[in-house]
């Protein structure tokens, strides 16, 4: 439960897709695959762990949350036990960090280094980024922009144009998939002064953003496809285009938290088969 793992898709997604463009590069690496899945899993599995302790100690996961339960909130964990947890979690993330610096670079390190900090700071630490309306920029940045590159510079320590462009919709998805949780927890966090994104915009700008995101992927991916800056197969992620009006519609004129957990479940769902429809494209070129 404290693992969240109906969101881990969205350390899934942006390695497959560096690794489906690997496949169209002829440079493709099953041992960089699975050491690069193991690793972004492990990160964020940490990041959950390190989220579920350092909310519970500053407050901000009340009974009055519509979300799921979170583990040292409900008291079905200690602090203690989830902090080793996420101690173990990272100890997974730096082996499999230095298998991929010895198949590639240092690199990797300074990667892995910056995804740590970046895990431990969101909302712990004496300044939680995350309590400052920055959590989507930084989620934009490591789980689209690092995430897709890297997930590409694993198989042969390059990073050719297409994973930069095509981190951009990857990046706007898992964004999507952040404020679309912060939506839900916008009354609760206001309470305990969290100034997430969506408390500081209000909830009806903060679902115009949602939609942007969501909307924004497509258009994205549609106009990258188009141009020939990214494989004109990539264009086959459109196909997932139709399930995101549903979940645009759902977060614009509901507030009741089974719909709104619907949401960000089907959000990170939809995360996932873009992913996969962009891996596939960037594979067959």
């Amino acid at each position: 439960m404290a693992a969240r793992p109906a969101t881990l898709w969205a350390a899934i997604a942006p390695v497959a897709v560096g690794a489906g463009i690997a496949v169209g590069d002829g440079v493709f690496r099953w041992d960089a695959l699975g050491a690069a899945l193991t690793g972004a899993l492990a990160i964020q599995v940490a990041a959950n762990f390190a989220n579920d302790a350092s909310d519970a100690e500053r407050g901000a996961d009340t009974t009055e949350r519509i979300g799921p339960t979170r583990a040292v909130a409900a008291g079905l964990l200690t602090a203690r036990q989830i902090w080793f947890a996420t101690a173990a979690a990272m100890v997974v993330a730096v082996g499999a960090g230095i298998y991929l610096t010895l198949i590639t670079n240092w690199v990797i390190v300074v990667i892995g280094l910056a995804s740590i900090a970046a895990t431990l700071t969101y909302v712990g630490g004496p300044i939680p980024y995350g309590y400052r309306g920055l959590g989507e920029l930084f989620v934009f940045v490591f789980f689209g922009v690092v995430a897709t590159v890297g997930g590409r510079f694993v198989h042969d320590a390059s990073a050719p144009r297409a994973a930069w462009l095509l981190a951009v919709p990857v990046g706007l998805m898992v964004t999507a998939i952040l404020v679309a949780n912060n939506v839900r927890d916008i009354e609760t966090d206001r309470a305990v002064g969290k100034r997430t994104l969506a408390v500081i915009l209000g909830r009806s700008i903060s679902q115009r953003l949602f939609a942007g995101l969501i909307y924004g992927t497509f258009i994205a991916i549609a106009v990258l496809a188009v141009l020939d800056m990214t494989p004109p197969w990539t264009a086959l992620a459109l196909l997932a285009a139709p399930l995101g009006r549903p979940l645009v519609q759902r977060l614009a004129q509901h507030t009741d938290g089974p719909t709104l957990i619907g949401v960000l479940v089907g959000t990170a769902r939809l995360h996932l088969l873009v992913a996969i429809g962009l891996a596939i494209g960037a594979g067959l070129g």
